[in-house]
């Protein structure tokens, strides 16, 4: 079901582009010599929807529940775009971004090697808007957030953190207001257990593939990640979804009856 918006943006039409790769190619001449062949019946290729601005994915995306855009995901796609059940908000949120991500693993106390701290730069370089996704490998007894970090991420302009493992400091996090996600929350603190490993590379978050710049949208319900080359797709069907509902709650309302809705709708 569509929720409340929570920013204004300006809403733009999106248009159907048709490929004229086989016009062209009937426009060669044959090969000198070559034996005469019969020319092709045309085809076209399937309409492609264009890329959105910023701005139109921000605004579908912000109306958009993370109901609506799993099964946007669900459709565009084929494969599952929502993190496991326990990853949740720590405190009533809504993230909205593209993914930068940062992978750590197990160390042992006793490793004294010079590790690059990818984690931190991360943190200190991700444009913003970003959401920071930051996965620790069997991490759920482990925080890969704190007040320290939220206050850096909030201070440079970035939506949100979704972290597989977990989260410290929750009463800190709130104060400060900036949005975490996690699939536990634990005072242990990741450093002497973990080092991070890899930055803005594919990472598997709560059971889902994130790669740098998918979007991440998460809300009180869970988180969903939308790959970057369904974006078009996606928006198209969350306005097919958002005209649709609006058009069945009232019918809903009237008739007393889901079926009748779904029958007239089509929704599902």
């Amino acid at each position: 079901m569509k929720i409340g918006r929570l920013a204004t943006v300006t809403a733009s039409g999106c248009v159907l582009a048709l490929s004229v790769a086989a016009l062209s190619a009937r426009a060669q001449p044959a090969a000198q010599g070559a034996a005469p062949a019969s020319a092709p019946a045309p085809t076209r290729a399937a309409p492609s929807t264009p890329a959105p601005s910023t701005a139109e994915i921000m605004e579908a995306f912000t109306k958009a529940s993370t109901g609506n855009v799993s099964d946007a995901v669900d459709e565009a796609t084929g494969v599952r775009g929502f993190m496991s059940a326990d990853m949740k908000p720590v405190f009533k949120a809504k993230v909205i971004g593209p993914a930068a991500t940062v992978l750590l693993r197990r160390a042992l106390r006793i490793d004294r090697r010079d590790w690059p701290n990818l984690q931190i730069q991360t943190l200190d370089q991700a444009p913003p808007g970003s959401v920071m996704v930051e996965v620790l490998e069997d991490g759920l007894e482990t925080a890969g957030v704190g007040n320290l970090m939220a206050t850096t991420a909030k201070v440079r302009g970035l939506a949100g953190m979704v972290i597989d493992g977990g989260a410290r400091d929750i009463e800190e996090l709130e104060e400060i207001g900036f949005p975490v996600w996690s699939r536990s929350q634990t005072p242990a603190t990741s450093i002497g257990r973990y080092v991070p490993v890899a930055r803005n590379v594919a990472v598997t978050c709560a059971g889902v593939l994130v790669r740098p710049d998918d979007w991440i949208v998460g809300d009180k319900t869970g988180v969903v990640v939308v790959p970057k080359e369904s974006i078009p797709q996606v928006v198209v069907l969350l306005g097919q979804y958002d005209d649709k509902e609006t058009k069945m709650i009232p019918l809903i309302k009237e008739t007393k009856s889901m079926g009748k809705a779904l029958e007239r709708f089509n929704r599902y």
